[in-house]
């Protein structure tokens, strides 16, 4: 199945220059996603991961069913002041400032062996700050895997765990 024939393109969105990919359509294609998911989950369970972490927010609709099919926890990175109870926060650079996320300080064991997923990987900073704030908590994160990579922005660089997407653009 051609799961890209499942993915909108949608143009100049949410800036003029800018393509956004879209799960939206794949999301209503129960038979696509499901087969989007079972190539996702050999991906991932090939890390031996004890949790899955998603970035918000569409990486929690991609790693939410995978952490049930794989039968491992689920953990969300959020941007800052959404998680109640004791947070750690990871601060870093965007092209034109800084921005924060947070992950809940006690719900990931020190040690466990973390799988990072998103339902895409552009630039890569997200992606490598959640990495650094699952460090910091003393998670030992063992890979990054997406549903789409932008590959032509080189966000995988940035990364110093592997990285897996299972639909790659080239544009």
């Amino acid at each position: 199945m051609d799961l890209k024939a499942h993915i909108r393109r949608i143009p100049d969105f949410p800036k003029p220059g800018i393509m956004f990919y879209d799960i939206s359509t794949l999301l209503q294609a129960p038979v696509a996603w499901r087969q989007a998911l079972d190539q996702l989950t050999a991906r991932v369970a090939a890390h031996r991961p004890d949790r899955l972490v998603g970035i918000e927010s569409r990486g929690f609709i991609v790693a939410a069913p995978l952490a049930v099919q794989l039968g491992v926890g689920f953990g969300m990175v959020r941007k800052r002041g959404k998680l109640p109870g004791s947070v750690v926060s990871h601060a870093y650079s965007l092209e034109y400032g800084m921005d924060s996320i947070e992950i809940s300080a006690d719900l990931i064991e020190p040690g466990s062996r973390v799988v990072v997923i998103d339902d895409l990987i552009a630039t890569g900073g997200t992606a490598a700050a959640s990495v650094e704030l699952l460090r910091k908590i003393g998670a030992e994160p063992v890979a990054a895997v997406f549903l789409i990579e932008l590959t032509f922005l080189g966000g995988r660089a940035q990364l110093d765990v592997p990285v897996e997407a299972l639909l790659q653009y080239d544009s």
